[in-house]
């Protein structure tokens, strides 16, 4: 998807199954007035309030992927951005895997870093994505939201 706003273009947004990752979301976002590109990758960790994580499985409404289009969309507003790239997987992710890719050119770096976080917590805030969490003592638990 992409959409222009005054300040940026969103050049990704996207709720998926496929592996994603913040390198493939900055080369969508390079642009020869970029000064900063700022990228961010949300890894599943093997551990979690002091358990131990084997691997994570998440679920989206089928909403999630318009959702995140507006947010995308919002920051590009926002902040004084050339372009965006977001994207959130779903499915079974392993430890290591890359579950939310960001990432944000700008002219000057301040404004890319502001971005790409403002970009990073919306989507944490607002997406319907629910992460089911199995954990070594063969617990498992659901957390609402990435």
């Amino acid at each position: 998807m992409q959409a222009t706003s005054q300040s940026g273009t969103v050049r990704c947004s996207a709720v998926t199954t496929e592996a994603i990752s913040a390198h493939s979301m900055a080369g969508l976002i390079e642009d020869p007035r970029a000064g900063a590109v700022v990228t961010f990758s949300g890894d599943v960790r093997d551990h979690d309030h002091g358990r131990s994580v084997l691997r994570l499985d998440y679920e989206a409404h089928p909403t999630a992927g318009d959702v995140l289009a507006e947010i995308a969309a919002e920051i590009a507003e926002r902040f004084d951005v050339i372009a965006v790239a977001v994207a959130h997987r779903t499915g079974p992710l392993a430890i290591g895997d890359c579950a939310l890719a960001a990432a944000v050119s700008s002219a000057h770096r301040g404004e890319a870093f502001a971005a790409c976080a403002a970009l990073v917590e919306e989507t944490k805030a607002r997406i319907p994505v629910w992460k089911h969490q199995y954990f070594a003592d063969g617990t498992d638990e659901w957390v609402n939201c990435a």
